[in-house]
C-alpha cells in the first residue's frame, strides 16, 4: 500500500485545514482501517485519529477531540482529516497510515510520506 498525504501548509491559530491521503498500490483500500499520526520536532510520533474500513468506528486522540474529524471515501481510495480550531501545538508533520485493525497505534502496518502543518500564533 502506498500512501500520499497532502493538504498541509501554513495556517493561523483558530483556522481550519483539511488533509487528504490517497492510497494506491493495487490493494483493496476498503479492507484497511486508516488513520493519521503526527510528529512535531523533538517529539515522539503521536496517534491522532483512526477510522474503520466502513467508516462506522472512529477514534480520535484526546488532544484533538472536538476539533479534528476523520472520514473516508472508499470510492476514491481517500481518507481525510478535517482540522478546525487549530492551535500552535498542532504544528507537526502529519502522516497517513493504514492497518488491518482500527486502533490507537503509532506503529501501523503502513504509513507514507507526511505533509507539514504549521500553525502560527
Amino acid at each position: 500500500v502506498q500512501l500520499q498525504a497532502s493538504g498541509g501548509g501554513l495556517v493561523q491559530a483558530g483556522g481550519s485545514r483539511r488533509l487528504s491521503c490517497a492510497a494506491s498500490g493495487g490493494t483493496t483500500f476498503s479492507r484497511y482501517a486508516m488513520g493519521w499520526l503526527r510528529q512535531a520536532p523533538g517529539k515522539e510520533r503521536e496517534f491522532v485519529a483512526a477510522i474503520s474500513w466502513s467508516g462506522g468506528i472512529t477514534y480520535v486522540s484526546d488532544s484533538v477531540k472536538g476539533r479534528f474529524t476523520i472520514s473516508r471515501d472508499n470510492a476514491k481510495n481517500t481518507v481525510y482529516l478535517q482540522m478546525n480550531s487549530l492551535k500552535p501545538e498542532d504544528t507537526a508533520v502529519y502522516y497517513c497510515a493504514a492497518d488491518p485493525r482500527v486502533r490507537n497505534t503509532t506503529t501501523p502496518l503502513y504509513w507514507g510520506q507526511g505533509t507539514q502543518v504549521t500553525v502560527s500564533s
